[in-house]
C-alpha cells in the first residue's frame, strides 16, 4: 500500500543537515517544521551506518520514514521493520587484504582503525564512534596515496566488483549502489509531488541530479563540486551559508517557491 505526500526532501547529513564539526543541526529545525507542516518527508541518505542514522532518526522525529545508509549501499526500512542485513562488508575486508601491500597501504579504513582512531578521524564521541564502525555494506577511510595511486586502487578494486566514491571526508568502498539508486523505489511508495535533494560532496551528485529540484550546499572544509546537470536552468542552487543554516534557508526558499510554506 502506497503513502500519498506531497514532498520528499533527500538530505545527506555530515556538512548538509548536520555542521561539518558540531555535528549539530538546529539551525535547520524551522525548515524541517515546515517540511512536516507541509505533509512532507525528510529522507536521510547518509554514509552512516544503520547504528548511527538510527538514533539521529529519533531525534529528528522521522522514524516513520526509510532512510539511505552507508553512502546508498543499504536501506533502514521505518517502524518495525530492520536494517537489510549483507555479507558485503566483510566481503570488501577480505579484499582489501588480498591487494599488493604497496597499493593498498593508501587506504586506511574504518576497519583498519581501533574505536579511538575512528573517534579521532571523525570528530565524534568514542559511543558515536562504535556505531560508526558498526557497518553491514561499506567500508570508508582516508586516502593518503597520490591521484594516480588512487586511480590504480580503484582500477585493482573494481576487478572484483568494488567501487570508491569520494565523499565530504572519506573515501568510502561498497559494490557499487548509490544513494540516487534507492530514489525511484522510495518515490514509488510515497508517490510525492514533488522531490529536493541537498548535498554537499561528489557522493550526493547522482542523487542532487535526480531530484527535481537539488541544492548544493556549501562546505568550507573542502573543495566545491562541479557544474552539475540542472545549474544552468535554475533546477539546481548553491547555498551561500553553510551546514543546517544554508540547509534551512534553501528549504523555506523552496517551499515558498513552490508554495507549500502552509499547513
Amino acid at each position: 500500500m502506497t503513502k500519498q505526500c506531497p514532498l520528499l526532501v533527500y538530505t545527506d547529513l555530515d556538512g548538509t543537515l548536520i555542521d561539518h564539526t558540531t555535528y549539530q543541526w538546529s539551525a535547520a529545525q524551522p525548515a524541517l517544521d515546515a517540511v512536516r507542516d507541509a505533509g512532507g518527508a525528510v529522507i536521510l541518505a547518509s554514509s552512516k551506518t544503520a547504528a548511527e542514522v538510527a538514533p539521529l532518526q529519533r531525534d529528528l522525529k522521522l522514524t516513520g520514514f526509510p532512510a539511505i545508509i552507508e553512502n546508498g549501499a543499504g536501506v533502514l526500512m521505518p517502524k518495525t521493520m530492520a536494517k537489510t542485513t549483507s555479507p558485503d562488508y566483510c566481503k570488501i575486508r577480505t579484499i582489501l587484504d588480498a591487494m599488493s601491500p604497496n597499493i593498498r597501504d593508501y587506504f586506511r579504513g574504518f576497519g583498519d582503525m581501533t574505536v579511538a582512531e575512528v573517534a579521532a578521524v571523525t570528530g565524534l564521541p568514542t559511543e558515536a564512534a562504535l556505531l560508526a564502525k558498526d557497518r553491514s555494506f561499506s567500508e570508508p577511510g582516508l586516502w593518503s596515496g597520490t591521484s594516480d595511486d588512487r586511480l590504480a586502487f580503484e582500477a585493482e578494486l573494481a576487478k572484483s566488483g568494488v567501487s570508491a566514491q569520494m565523499g565530504g571526508r572519506f573515501l568510502t568502498l561498497s559494490f557499487g549502489c548509490k544513494k540516487s539508486d534507492h530514489m525511484t523505489a522510495i518515490n514509488a511508495l510515497y508517490q510525492p509531488k514533488v522531490t529536493i535533494a541537498l548535498g554537499d560532496a561528489p557522493n550526493d551528485i547522482e542523487m542532487l541530479e535526480a531530484a527535481d529540484f537539488g541544492v548544493v550546499v556549501a562546505n568550507p572544509y573542502h573543495a566545491p563540486l562541479p557544474q552539475l546537470a540542472g545549474e544552468a536552468e535554475g533546477r539546481i542552487t548553491r547555498t551561500k551559508t553553510a551546514g543546517p543554516q544554508g540547509w534551512n534557508t534553501a528549504v523555506l526558499d523552496l517551499l515558498a517557491q513552490l508554495e507549500l510554506n502552509r499547513n
